[in-house]
């Protein structure tokens, strides 16, 4: 009896129990509920294939898929202040980092890089919204003036990618001061002629919008993004009305003049390559090459 229960039905129950899946198989589109297999999801650039709701991507996922064999070099952004208001709420600031760190892999909210887009060579940053909001902290600040001191040492045109929620509180007025610091940056650019093209991607809200997530030359959007200072419903309470349908979302901008492009993600490489090889002068973009001649017969 004891051979029985020991050994043989552990042996049936092995071969024939249900095999456990893992739990990030799926993933459900937040907009429409479908269920969405993570390989296809990764291939349509985490866009839902079914309403086409664009995700939140991070600046390595979106700098893979941007430049050409996702090949760039990161850019060093100036060390800022740990804690410089030894700022503490729930948790210490320190530790709110450290935990951003852990869960993210990165070290801060943006990530500044260089290399080519169909042989275009730009400077590019982006944000992590993944990492406290992507909030603009000092951080943030050096790393927009190291993007803007790059391009220019380059010659080369600068795109950002902004995705943020505001300014950073547990730096307090240290973080409103990144607002003319990164507004001086992009003078810089504009002094040395460069191109600066500004991708606002969900959500781009509070002191960025403010300050050097609106200066771009051209303004490009993804679609459904959420793009404002105050929100919608900070708003309504405010002046105690119902908003019109969309209102703050990139088509509403774009219909009223706030902005140049509403582009899906799929497309926004080449359009990216389109409009800076044209800001800069140069001739249109080789996008496929014919394989070297074989031998003569």
């Amino acid at each position: 009896m004891n051979w029985i229960t020991n050994y043989v039905r552990p042996t049936i129950n092995s071969l024939f129990s249900r095999r456990e899946m893992p739990e990030n198989l799926w993933v459900k589109c937040p907009a429409c509920g479908t269920m969405l297999f993570h390989r296809e999801l990764t291939n349509n650039l985490q866009v839902c294939t079914s309403c086409g709701h664009h995700m939140s991507i991070t600046p390595r996922e979106r700098f893979a898929q941007l430049f050409d064999n996702g090949l760039y070099a990161e850019v060093p952004v100036p060390e800022a202040l740990a804690d410089p208001l030894h700022f503490r709420d729930q948790k210490k600031y320190p530790d709110r980092l450290r935990a951003a760190q852990k869960s993210t892999g990165e070290r801060e909210a943006m990530l500044v890089v260089e290399g080519e887009v169909c042989r275009t060579p730009i400077v590019a940053a982006a944000q992590d919204f993944g990492f406290m909001g992507g909030s603009m902290g000092m951080h943030v600040g050096n790393a927009i003036i190291a993007a803007c001191e790059r391009a220019t040492e380059l010659r080369r045109p600068l795109v950002l990618f902004a995705a943020a929620g505001g300014a950073r509180m547990q730096e307090g007025i240290l973080s409103l001061m990144q607002m003319p610091r990164t507004t001086v940056a992009v003078q810089m650019l504009r002094d040395a002629g460069l191109p600066y093209v500004v991708v606002l991607t969900h959500p781009t809200t509070g002191g960025v919008t403010a300050s050097y997530a609106m200066l771009g030359d051209v303004q490009i959007a993804e679609p459904g993004a959420l793009i404002c200072f105050a929100g919608p419903r900070v708003i309504e309470q405010t002046i105690r009305e119902t908003l019109p349908e969309g209102f703050q979302r990139a088509e509403y901008l774009l219909d009223h003049g706030m902005l140049d492009r509403v582009t899906p993600r799929k497309a926004l490489r080449e359009e990216l390559v389109v409009i800076l090889r044209m800001l800069t002068g140069q001739p249109p973009a080789v996008w496929g090459e014919l394989p070297p001649p074989g031998p003569a017969p």
